[in-house]
């Protein structure tokens, strides 16, 4: 009586094991990208709509819809006196502030 290998027994299980595998490995060879990933969000929508708003010179809602993500952020503040932008998301925040027509807009350390 001879016994079949479990893989072959399962063989659902096994592919699913195999994905499993395959996306640790690809987790772990990404994960410096990975950990830096939530600053992105907040550190691009800061520096897009401050330079939407104030290099561009567009209105507030406008700036507002070009910035929007598939992932939404918590909040967008935009102080126009001193034209500086605040955006927070998935636990980060950043700031962008514009400096002039020609160097446009930075973002803060």
């Amino acid at each position: 009586m001879s016994r079949r290998p479990w893989v072959v027994r399962h063989p659902f299980a096994s592919l699913l094991l195999l994905a499993l595998l395959a996306l640790f490995g690809w987790g772990w060879s990404e994960r410096v990208a990975l950990r830096v990933f939530p600053d992105i969000l907040s550190a691009y929508s800061a520096k897009e709509y401050c330079s939407c708003r104030y290099v561009m010179h567009n209105d507030a809602e406008y700036c507002e819809a070009y910035v929007q993500q598939y992932l939404p952020l918590k909040s967008l503040q935009d102080d126009a006196e001193h034209k500086r932008v605040s955006a927070s998301g998935l636990g980060r925040s950043h700031s962008a502030v514009w400096l002039s027509e020609r160097q446009g807009c930075r973002l803060e350390p």
